[in-house]
C-alpha cells in the first residue's frame, strides 16, 4: 500500500507538536496521589517530584477542594504562573469541610478529611400539617 506524503507530513507534524507541548518548560512530572478511606475519615497522600512541598497549595472554595502548584512560564518577557491541578473535586456532604487539614510527613503532603455526623446518612420523619 502506497502512503500519501502529505498524510505522513501531517502525522509527523502532529507527533512533533505533541512532543513539544509535553516538554514545554522542561516537562511536567506526574504527581503520585493515593486516596484512602478509613472508618472515621478520608485521606489524600501526595508527592510531586521536582516540586517543593511548600509550593503546593490546598484551597476550599465553594465546597470544592483544590490541590495545585504553579508552573512558571515566560511569555513576551513577562512571568506568568499557570496552575497545575493535582486534585480538584467537590467535597462530599459527609466530610466535615471545616475540619479538613494538611500536614507533611516523610516527604508526602497529607490532606486529612474527617467525616461529619451525616456520614451514616440523614434521617428525619416529616409530619404533614393540615392547611
Amino acid at each position: 500500500m502506497k502512503r500519501n506524503n502529505k498524510t505522513n507530513s501531517n502525522y509527523l507534524d502532529l507527533i512533533t507538536s505533541i512532543d513539544v507541548l509535553n516538554t514545554v518548560n522542561g516537562g511536567v512530572s506526574e504527581p503520585r496521589m493515593n486516596l484512602s478511606h478509613f472508618e472515621e475519615y478520608r485521606e489524600i497522600r501526595l508527592k510531586v517530584p521536582g516540586i517543593n512541598r511548600e509550593e503546593i497549595h490546598i484551597e476550599i472554595h465553594n465546597n470544592n477542594l483544590s490541590i495545585y502548584y504553579f508552573i512558571n512560564m515566560i511569555s513576551m518577557g513577562k512571568l506568568i504562573q499557570l496552575p497545575r491541578f493535582i486534585y480538584n473535586r467537590s467535597v462530599p456532604y459527609f466530610i466535615d469541610i471545616s475540619k479538613i487539614n494538611a500536614r507533611i510527613e516523610n516527604e508526602e503532603m497529607i490532606v486529612h478529611m474527617p467525616f461529619n455526623r451525616l456520614a451514616n446518612g440523614y434521617h428525619k420523619e416529616i409530619k404533614v400539617s393540615q392547611s
